[in-house]
C-alpha cells in the first residue's frame, strides 16, 4: 500500500508528495470510540415535562426524508411555506417572518440584538427565567436594562407597565405570554397598544403558549414575537419562529451600529427567505431536515385548526388540574385565568424531595415531568400537555404514576 501511495505521489506532484509523508509518519493518537462501535439505543418515553414533546409520527416520518440542497428551488419552497404556516400560527400578515436555525432561545437572541443597540432603554419583565435570559442579553448588548421582578406566579397588569415605560421610556418592552417556569398566561390585549402611546416596540416570548393558547399578533399590537419548534409543534427542538412588524423592522433597517452576531443579522436573514424583493443570496446553511419536520408541524396545526388546538389544550389540561387536586396536590397559579394551558405547575408537596418524585416517574412509568427553572426551582413540578401529547389518556398515566411515587417516595414528617 505504501509503495503504491509513493508512486502515486511521484506522478501527481510534490504537494501530494508532502501529503503522503505526512500520512506515514504519523500513527493515530486515538482509538475509535467502542461506544461509537455499538448501536444507537435510546429509550421510550413520554415526554409531559414543558418541552421537548414526543414528535408526532408524520413529523417523525418527515425527519427520515433524503436531503436537498439548502438553496435548491424545492427548499425555497419548503421555507415559503414555513413562512406562511409561521403567519397562521402567529395571526400576522408580516413579511418580516421565518425561521431561525436554532432553538427558542435563538429567537430571543436574535430579537434582542437585531432591535438594541448600546445606550438604548430597555424594559423587561422578569417573573420567571425567560426574563431573567431576556435582561442578561440586554445587557451584553450594552442596553440600559430595567427590570420589573415578581416572584414566580406573578404577572404584570397595565398599569405597572405603564408606570414603567413613563418612569423609563424604553425603546422596547420584553414580556413572557407562557411563562413555562412558573406555568403562568401573561394577558396581552392592550399591551400593543399602550407600549406605542410611549414609542416602544413589545416584543413576546410565546415559546411555551403558541399552538395551546390564543395569540393575535398583528390584533394585538405586537411588534416581535418568537417561539420554538420543540413544544406544542411536537417538532425537533433547532427551529424558533419569529416575525417583526412594519415598525420593528423600521428599527432594524434604521439601526446605527450592526448587529452583533452576523448569524442572527436579520437584514441577511429576511434576505435568505424571501422576505425582501431582492435576489436571495447565501447566508448560512440551514438545518434541511429539521425544516422538513418544521413544516409538517405547521401543516399538522393547520389541518386541526388554531381555534380547535386551543380548545383542545384548555380542556385536557383542565382535566389535568382536577385530577391533581383530587390527589391532593395544589396548583401553583391560584387564578384560573392565569394557568398556562400547556405547562401546569403544582406546589411540591410537604415533605417531598421533588427529585425523588420526578427521579419515580422515569424509572417506573418511562414519563418524564420536570422540577422547576431558575427562581422555581424547589418550589414547584412542571407538567407540560403539548400538541399530540394533549389527551386524556396521558392526563390519567400521569396522575396514576403520580399517586404512586407520592406513596412509594420519602416524606419528611417532620
Amino acid at each position: 500500500m505504501f509503495r503504491t501511495l509513493t508512486s502515486a505521489s511521484v506522478a501527481l506532484g510534490p504537494r501530494v508528495a508532502g501529503w503522503v509523508r505526512t500520512m506515514a509518519s504519523h500513527q493515530l493518537l486515538v482509538a475509535p470510540p467502542e461506544a461509537l462501535l455499538k448501536p444507537l439505543s435510546v429509550p421510550s418515553r413520554l415526554l409531559l415535562g414543558p418541552g421537548p414533546s414526543n414528535l408526532a409520527p408524520r413529523v417523525l416520518a418527515a425527519g427520515g426524508l433524503q436531503m436537498i440542497g439548502h438553496m435548491h428551488q424545492e427548499m425555497y419552497q419548503i421555507m415559503d411555506e414555513i413562512k406562511q404556516g409561521i403567519q397562521y400560527v402567529f395571526q400576522t400578515r408580516n413579511r418580516l417572518t421565518l425561521a431561525v436555525s436554532g432553538s427558542g432561545h435563538s429567537g430571543l437572541e436574535a430579537a434582542l440584538l437585531n432591535i438594541l443597540e448600546p445606550g438604548d432603554s430597555f424594559l423587561v419583565g422578569v417573573n420567571g427565567i425567560w426574563g431573567q435570559r431576556a435582561a442578561e442579553i440586554g445587557e451584553r448588548i450594552g442596553a440600559r436594562t430595567h427590570q420589573m421582578v415578581k416572584e414566580p406566579g406573578g404577572h404584570y397588569t397595565k398599569q405597572e407597565v405603564e408606570e414603567c415605560l413613563a418612569q423609563h421610556k424604553p425603546v422596547l418592552l420584553f414580556l413572557t405570554q407562557g411563562e413555562s417556569s412558573s406555568g403562568v398566561l401573561q394577558p396581552l390585549d392592550g399591551y400593543g397598544d399602550l407600549c406605542h402611546r410611549y414609542q416602544c416596540l413589545l416584543l413576546v416570548d410565546c415559546v411555551a403558549s403558541l399552538g395551546g393558547a390564543p395569540i393575535h399578533m398583528d390584533q394585538q399590537g405586537i411588534d416581535i414575537l418568537y417561539s420554538g419548534s420543540q413544544k406544542v409543534l411536537n417538532s425537533p427542538p433547532g427551529t424558533a419562529l419569529i416575525s417583526f412588524s412594519d415598525k420593528a423592522k423600521n428599527k432594524i433597517y434604521s439601526r446605527k451600529t450592526k448587529p452583533y452576531s452576523f448569524y442572527l443579522d436579520m437584514t441577511w436573514l429576511a434576505n435568505f427567505w424571501g422576505c425582501d424583493d431582492k435576489p436571495r443570496t447565501y447566508h448560512h446553511t440551514t438545518p434541511v431536515i429539521s425544516l422538513y419536520s418544521l413544516r409538517e408541524s405547521l401543516a399538522l396545526i393547520a389541518e386541526e385548526g388554531l381555534e380547535n388546538s386551543w380548545k383542545r389544550h384548555r380542556e385536557i389540561t383542565a382535566y389535568l388540574q382536577g385530577r391533581l387536586q383530587g390527589l391532593g396536590l395544589q396548583l401553583f397559579v391560584k387564578d384560573p385565568a392565569l394557568r398556562l394551558p400547556t405547562v401546569t405547575t403544582v406546589a411540591v408537596p410537604a415533605g417531598y424531595d421533588w427529585r425523588d418524585i420526578v427521579k419515580y416517574l422515569i424509572d417506573h412509568f418511562s414519563i418524564e415531568i420536570t422540577g422547576g427553572l431558575g427562581p422555581s426551582v424547589g418550589k414547584v413540578l412542571r407538567i407540560g400537555l403539548l400538541g399530540c401529547n394533549a389527551t386524556r389518556e396521558n392526563v390519567d398515566r400521569v396522575t396514576e404514576a403520580l399517586q404512586e411515587a407520592l406513596q412509594r417516595c420519602p416524606k419528611n414528617k417532620l
